[in-house]
């Protein structure tokens, strides 16, 4: 898959390879847990009217990669299909409010942040 989950000890860090990076004009986003307020997964369907800043969106095929700005929040979107995405909720983050991605597996990974959150 084009973006995979790590972990540090500092935080959880999106890598985005290939294409996907270059579409999102970012190929790594870093979380530290701190900033983690929520993590579940759920479908996402983006607002009509968001601002691409700078991203890359095709609305008619589903697909969002990159920065966007919604009713003065700020969004990290990456995914290309209608399954249940990875819905991250920041709070205190250098610039995000949400970061929202497609990743295999997303309910384990979800659990695995989690799990490293409370073993904090």
């Amino acid at each position: 898959m084009a973006r995979e989950v790590q972990f540090d000890d500092e935080g959880v860090i999106l890598k985005l390879n290939g294409v996907t990076g270059l579409f999102a004009f970012k190929f790594n986003l870093k979380m530290p847990y701190s900033t983690i307020k929520s993590v579940y997964v759920d479908y996402f369907d983006a607002p009509q009217w968001m601002l691409r800043m700078p991203g890359t969106s095709i609305s008619a095929l589903n697909i969002f990669e990159g920065s966007f700005k919604y009713a003065n929040e700020w969004y990290f979107l990456s995914y290309e299909n209608r399954v249940p995405l990875l819905i991250i909720e920041l709070e205190g983050h250098e610039k995000y409010n949400y970061a929202i991605f497609e990743i295999d597996d997303p309910t384990s990974v979800a659990s695995e942040i989690r799990k490293r959150i409370r073993e904090l």
